[in-house]
Parts: structure tokens; C-alpha cells; sequence
């Protein structure tokens, strides 16, 4: 959003371009309105990281891998002797690269040790700060024991307490209905409308029934419920292939319940 599709944008325009192009595996429609679609390879799809763009950065953007199959892409590396046709798929984040995120985080965020507890209060465990770790998180806990493995099911941020249950079913891993904030919408203006929304890259497509709150506010209820639903990540919302908009995940709730993420 600032670097790629801004300052690089800005800078070929001042160059002559018509248009950038990037190798993000989505596509974009130009006629006769704008829209984002999903990557033609699902288990590639990468529309989800580009939620944030606007209309104006997409209308002078092309996706030209889109269309295509990682295979095929690989293919035409190997046709073209490119030195990159047998690479290794990126796991890194975008621009600190294969790097280990704690100790990326840790140039600066100052870490604030606490324990780890159960819901019943129950010291299990000390963690290394609360923003190192997400809902659902089963490794990198430093807990065992017999019985199930241990998760994160919630943050005490105001304690400096990380939440853990055993086993993966936890109840308190699921919610029902989000609230999503700073919102960036692609599609036509609504109130109330049925749509699917992702809220993880590479989780399934859920359906959802969205609400508008107001202009950078969207309350959605997905009644089949979902697990990990973790303040801070995108929701992402979508008709069929069409992404509609994303927001950040604010708070999280069982019905009327506030869960503590």
C-alpha cells in the first residue's frame, strides 16, 4: 500500500509508465469498473494481501501471472533459462525476508515477559510478551506435559497474560461475529448484504452476513462460526472471485460474548 503500489507508483508515473506491473498471483478488472478478483490458482491466491488498495492504484496496475498456474509460471522460467525457475516458494515476510520474526520484532518492540495461564488462573508457563504470539498458536508455547498439546486461547494484555488451554477444539477459539475497522471498499455501496469473508490468508471462504456501522466500520456475523478469529490480521470479504473490501480485525465475539483476544 505504501511502498509498492505508492512511492513505486508515483516514481514510474514520473518515468512515462502507464502502467506497473507486479507478480502477486490476482487479477484486476479494468472495464467497465475496477475490480480485484482472485488469482486462477487457489492455493496461490494472493488477493487477500491486497486488500488495502484503492480503485486509482488498481486502475493503473496489471497482475500479469494472475491467469496462471504456479506450474505454468515455472514452466516459462524453465523455457527462458531464468535462474530463478527452480527457486525454493518465499516464506519471508515482504522486506526483511527469511528472517526470524521475533527477533525482528524484537529490534522494536521492547519485550515485557509474563506468565501464561489458564481460564482458571492456573500459572503454567512464562511467555516472552503477548505480541509474539496469536490465537491458536500450538508451537513455540514451551509447555508440555502429558494430555493435549497446549494453545493460545487469549490475551490479558492489561495483566501481561497469555491464555492457554489444552487441545484444539477449545471453545474459546471460536467466535461468531466480528467488528472490523478501517475499511477499504471496492464494491458498491451498502447497508446490509450477504457475502463470504476470509479471515486468514489461505483459510476457507466462510459465509457471512455484513452490517456497515459507518464509513470505516463493518460488523459481520458468520453463523457457522470460525476458529481463530484474531484481533489485528485482515477480514477480507468477497463475491464469488470479486474481493469487495478488507478491514482490520478489531474485536471478536460468541454472540454476545467479548472474547479476550
Amino acid at each position: 500500500k505504501e511502498i509498492k503500489f505508492k512511492c513505486f507508483l508515483e516514481k514510474a508515473f514520473e518515468m512515462g509508465a502507464d502502467y506497473i506491473a507486479m507478480g502477486h498471483y490476482a487479477r484486476v478488472r479494468h472495464e467497465p469498473e475496477v475490480q480485484l478478483l482472485k488469482g486462477v490458482d487457489s492455493s496461490k491466491d494472493q488477493s487477500y494481501f491486497l486488500c488495502q488498495l484503492t480503485k486509482e492504484q488498481l486502475s493503473k496496475s496489471l497482475f500479469p501471472i494472475g491467469d496462471m498456474y504456479k506450474r505454468e509460471v515455472r514452466e516459462l522460467a524453465e523455457k527462458y533459462n531464468l535462474n530463478v525457475a527452480r527457486k525454493k516458494d518465499s516464506t519471508g515476510v515482504c522486506f526483511i525476508g527469511e528472517r526470524n520474526f521475533k527477533e525482528f520484532l524484537k529490534n522494536y518492540l521492547p519485550a515485557q515477559p509474563g506468565n501464561m495461564e489458564t481460564i482458571q488462573g492456573e500459572v503454567v508457563g512464562k511467555h516472552e510478551g503477548t505480541m509474539y504470539y496469536t490465537i491458536g498458536q500450538r508451537h513455540g508455547l514451551g509447555i508440555g506435559g502429558a494430555g493435549e498439546p497446549w494453545f493460545v486461547i487469549g490475551k490479558d494484555v492489561k495483566r501481561n497474560v497469555l491464555l492457554v488451554g489444552r487441545g484444539a477444539e477449545q471453545e474459546m477459539l471460536y467466535s461468531n461475529r466480528a467488528i472490523i475497522n478501517n475499511i477499504n471498499w471496492l464494491g458498491d455501496e451498502f447497508d446490509e448484504r450477504e457475502c463470504t469473508v476470509k479471515f486468514r490468508y489461505r483459510s476457507k471462504d466462510i459465509l457471512a452476513y455484513i452490517k456497515r456501522i459507518d464509513q470505516d466500520t463493518i460488523e459481520v456475523h458468520y453463523p457457522g462460526r470460525a476458529k481463530a478469529v484474531t484481533p489485528g490480521q485482515a477480514a477480507v470479504f468477497y463475491d464469488g472471485e470479486v474481493l469487495l473490501g478488507g478491514g482490520t480485525i478489531d474485536k471478536v465475539y460468541m454472540d454476545d460474548e467479548l472474547r479476550p483476544y
